[in-house]
């Protein structure tokens, strides 16, 4: 037994996370290792029955009586009030529903009302140049609807690029491709200091680490829950309203689930009051509901706990790698220090795809972003550390048997 391999059996051993694990489907192979959670979670054993429930009673035998019996119509609040606590927020200020392209549509063009309500001249939109696509054209379309220009800037060019023009900033909390953790206590604060509104997409970080939404004053933010919040393919995203703008928040996809009096069928659109406004049309409730069977998973956990074991995963996988891999075959794209360092870690590698489909094949299961990117994604709740080295080894034979070859064949 190596010594890294005896480390990972007490770093087990002492987990206090460590029971989470079993409430999670993790089949496949014996010896499998899913370090793909940061673009899909794992299964919670609590879903299966759930969702059999809505389908074949909730829907099958109540059928429409399940909108006011089993709280079909609350859904979308509800569930966000069990968001909350993993965000910083308190209840009453986030909506569970739509996907994050349409939540952010909503949040960013809000955020643009907002701004001109106190300053028409406010005709500018910052956003994170290194943002994963979506947001980039969503904010792009956003722009053109509002007439505002669109100005890409890196997340540490912000507060520079601020000024009397700027009327919202998109931002992301973790790099997607590089896992890097943004400064949103700091940001956030500069972008009010100069009189606009911040918006903040969570998807790379809810779940994973403390966002302190309420507490940093974050005006407007969005999700996803089907990574670390293990929702699903496809689960609905969410929306988080400061309770203070909500009053205020104008969307721009107003819909009949956003009336104040949804069944009145009304030829003329009122806003509700609250997070409701966030609401567009029918909620997907046979999602949704699978998305809130999910949450369970996280009675019990705190997000500092969660965050201890995160750090502590990395640490050791990027211990393992230093040990084992071949020197000057990966290079390490994530922030060492843990104030900038998400729950995952990119790793530069210049046969990257076939490396992954290797390791997959094997059972290590991480993902390959283009062009040159290894990217392993460590969610606390179910990875351990044991899996954290049995990944590093099984990257250090891949990477060791390529270095093989191409050595052969010169």
């Amino acid at each position: 037994m190596s010594e890294l391999t005896e480390k990972a059996r007490k770093l087990d051993a002492v987990d206090e996370l460590a029971a989470k694990r079993a409430e999670f489907v993790l089949g496949g192979p014996e010896g499998a290792v899913y370090l793909d959670g940061n673009s899909l979670g794992a299964l919670p054993v609590g879903v299966p029955g759930r969702v059999a429930d809505v389908v074949a009673r909730q829907w099958g035998e109540l059928r429409i009586r399940s909108w006011t019996e089993e709280g079909w119509w609350t859904a979308p609040e509800r569930i966000g009030d069990r968001i909350a606590p993993l965000v910083g927020a308190a209840a009453g200020q986030i909506v569970v529903g739509d996907s994050t392209s349409v939540n952010v549509f909503k949040a960013l063009v809000g955020a643009v009302r907002l701004a001109r309500e106190t300053d028409a001249g406010r005709d500018e939109i910052l956003v994170d140049a290194t943002t994963f696509p979506t947001d980039g054209y969503i904010a792009g379309s956003a722009a053109r609807m509002t007439g505002c220009t669109l100005r890409p800037v890196t997340p540490s060019e912000v507060p520079d690029a601020l000024g009397e023009r700027t009327a919202a900033v998109l931002l992301n909390h973790v790099d997607y491709r590089t896992g890097r953790l943004h400064d949103l206590p700091s940001l956030t604060a500069a972008v009010h200091a100069a009189g606009a509104y911040a918006v903040w997409d969570l998807c790379h970080s809810a779940g994973a680490l403390p966002v302190g939404l309420d507490a940093h004053g974050v005006d407007l933010a969005v999700g996803c829950t089907y990574k670390y919040l293990n929702g699903g393919p496809g689960s609905p995203a969410y929306l988080y309203v400061r309770a203070d703008l909500q009053d205020r928040f104008d969307s721009p996809l107003p819909g009949w689930n956003s009336h104040a009096e949804p069944f009145g069928m009304r030829s003329d659109y009122e806003p509700a009051e609250g997070a409701v406004r966030g609401r567009v049309g029918t909620p997907d409730i046979l999602s949704m509901l699978a998305l809130e069977a999910a949450l369970g998973v996280w009675d019990g956990v705190t997000v500092e706990a969660v965050r201890a074991k995160s750090l502590a995963l990395t640490d050791f996988f990027l211990e393992c790698v230093g040990e084992y891999v071949p020197e000057g075959r990966v290079e390490c794209l994530t922030p060492l220090p843990h104030a900038e360092r998400g729950s995952q870690v990119a790793l530069r590698c210049v046969d990257a795809g076939p490396v992954m489909r290797r390791l997959i094949e094997r059972g290590v299961v991480g993902d390959f972003r283009h062009p040159d990117v290894l990217r392993f994604g460590f969610t606390p709740l179910y990875v351990g550390f044991a899996d954290v080295e049995r990944a590093a080894r099984a990257l250090a034979e891949e990477l060791s048997g390529a270095t093989a070859q191409q050595s052969h064949r010169v």
